[in-house]
């Protein structure tokens, strides 16, 4: 088996880091606070938890062996990368204006 090239490296830094990211921002929003929750950080928090299951199923996804080549399982790791990223974004932006 060849060792993972150019997008397939990419793309797993990219989500890993991403991943680092989304969980440092909940931990500074307050995720683990002792004082109850309100509708709106249930909203937050699921938003951020499927952010981040998006991005770690990322490398999973594009280096799932399929045939000859892997490239077939790039471009649907990048739609789910992007999805990850934006719902990960999401929930921050709501977070910070609430």
């Amino acid at each position: 088996m060849r060792a993972p090239a150019g997008s397939v490296v990419g793309l797993c830094s990219a989500s890993a880091t991403l991943c680092a990211m989304g969980m440092a921002m909940l931990g500074y929003w307050g995720v683990h606070e002792a004082s109850p929750w309100r509708a709106v950080d249930v909203v937050i928090a699921a938003f951020a938890f499927t952010g981040l299951a998006l991005l770690a199923s990322v490398p999973w996804i594009v280096t799932t062996p399929v045939g000859e080549e892997s490239a077939e399982r790039i471009p649907a790791a990048r739609k789910v990368f992007a999805l990850g990223v934006a719902v990960v974004w999401l929930a921050a932006v709501v977070a910070v204006i609430v």
